[in-house]
């Protein structure tokens, strides 16, 4: 478990995270806030206490190794990677810009920290067993991480990655699913439900294990337990609330992608302001 004060240091870090996902709807005007909102807690975890990465060497062989499936999500992955040190703050004020290295999805091309170009939903899998069955031949006892959406299920190739990676026992990989319940055309359970989702994954192999993925305790106790079970690989379904810190915002569908006006953003920086102060 984390210590009182190792927790409060890691929810001053989702702050900072989520107020570098403002800074770069701020700059770009727009963007997939409810997402990047509901899986920022996962990241800052992860980035901040459970991988092992390093900021000066971004491309360290034994480092642990990230792929944000969910790629439209990458306001998330920008401010932690900007929080963490991979590159300059100021760099999150390009968001938006032409030839802006910080695109709409990820691009391993243009920034550092970035292992994989994702975007086009339903591949970040099977890039991640490709990357694990490589750290297990090279015999480094890196861990791959993965973050996927709940919506992004529906994309048949994810399942055949599900089955390739429990076939070759690869429990070198950590999956956590960002269940905030809701995509683009609405309610996940409405337009292609998979549920129950824990209950599927392990018919595939897979060990799992359901947690509030908002909650850094809960994250940090299970992310740092794997594998759940020798020879097979985990998964986290991690319930969240979309768009998580924005008390107007949270779980409203409208809210996937926002195009808000100077005056919403002056009351989302300041409900995240309030959320900071009242850390302790």
């Amino acid at each position: 478990m984390l210590t009182h004060e190792e927790e409060i240091k890691l929810k001053k870090s989702a702050v900072a995270v989520r107020k570098n996902v403002l800074r770069m709807i701020r700059a770009g005007r727009a963007g997939h806030v409810g997402g990047a909102l509901s899986a920022a807690d996962i990241l800052t975890a992860l980035y901040f206490k459970i991988m092992r990465v390093d900021p000066q060497k971004p491309d360290w062989p034994k480092r642990d190794r990230f792929v944000l499936s969910a790629g439209h999500k990458c306001l998330a992955l920008y401010g932690t990677l900007a929080q963490k040190g991979f590159f300059e703050k100021s760099l999150l004020d390009t968001y938006g810009e032409l030839c802006t290295k910080l695109g709409g999805h990820p691009d391993m091309h243009k920034l550092p920290g970035v292992e994989t170009n994702t975007g086009a939903l339903g591949h970040g899998l099977s890039i991640a067993g490709g990357m694990a069955l490589g750290l297990r031949i090279d015999n480094l006892d890196a861990k791959v991480y993965v973050v996927m959406g709940d919506g992004e299920l529906a994309e048949g190739s994810n399942w055949e990655a599900a089955a390739a990676i429990s076939h070759h026992k690869l429990d070198n990989v950590l999956v956590f699913i960002d269940r905030n319940a809701l995509q683009i055309s609405g309610r996940t359970v409405d337009v292609m439900s998979y549920e129950p989702l824990d209950k599927r994954w392990e018919a595939f192999g897979w060990s799992v294990r359901v947690i509030d993925g908002n909650d850094l305790q809960q994250i940090f106790k299970n992310a740092t337990d794997i594998p759940f079970e020798k020879g097979k690989p985990s998964m986290i379904i991690a319930d969240t609330v979309k768009s998580k810190g924005l008390p107007f915002a949270e779980d409203k569908v409208s809210f996937h992608y926002w195009k808000p006006t100077d005056e919403e953003l002056d009351v989302a920086e300041t409900a995240l302001r309030q959320i900071e102060e009242g850390i302790e």
